[in-house]
């Protein structure tokens, strides 16, 4: 018994269930917030900045584990985004994680692999989405968050990344 408590109980761990208890209240709390303080936090994309928070501060393992369960969790306790799109948001935050890896891996550049892992997840996401509207399983617009504002935000969440990770390894 003591054993099976010690695998679990490792700092490691207990680091992601912390990271990943206030990853989930975050996106809990969202809407709230946004509705409160009247700014469009969704712009930021919380679920990416989640899982490009779990690539830095935890595990591998971990940030395929946040991608996989966000998008699921905030759909059962909020209904949005919609079940179809929940999944797609899913597996585009999974093939980031995935293909940040994957990149890093082959070039050793972290800003450049999450640049390249979010501009590649996005257009699996625009590419799906359309597809998905043009057959009318979703509906609304292609792009809802202006071209600009992601733009910004991949390039912050590059910078995030590479400065975190420098002071992760120290």
């Amino acid at each position: 018994m003591e054993f099976v408590l010690s695998k679990f109980y490792t700092k490691d761990f207990l680091k992601s269930s912390i990271f990943n208890f206030a990853a989930v209240l975050f996106i809990f709390f969202v809407p709230a917030l946004s509705h409160l303080t009247a700014l469009p936090i969704y712009l930021i994309e919380p679920m990416r900045l989640a899982v490009i928070l779990a690539v830095v501060h935890t595990s591998k393992r971990n940030a395929f584990i946040v991608a996989l369960t966000l998008p699921i969790f905030s759909f059962l306790v909020s209904a949005h985004p919609v079940f179809i799109k929940s999944f797609l948001i899913m597996a585009e935050l999974i093939l980031n994680v995935a293909l940040f890896f994957f990149i890093k891996e082959k070039i050793k550049n972290d800003f450049i692999s999450m640049l390249f892992s979010i501009s590649i997840s996005k257009t699996f996401y625009y590419s799906v989405k359309l597809v998905l509207i043009n057959s009318l399983l979703i509906n609304g617009d292609l792009i809802s968050t202006p071209i600009y504002i992601q733009l910004i935000t991949m390039m912050f969440y590059s910078l995030y990344l590479l400065i975190g990770r420098k002071k992760e390894v120290k």
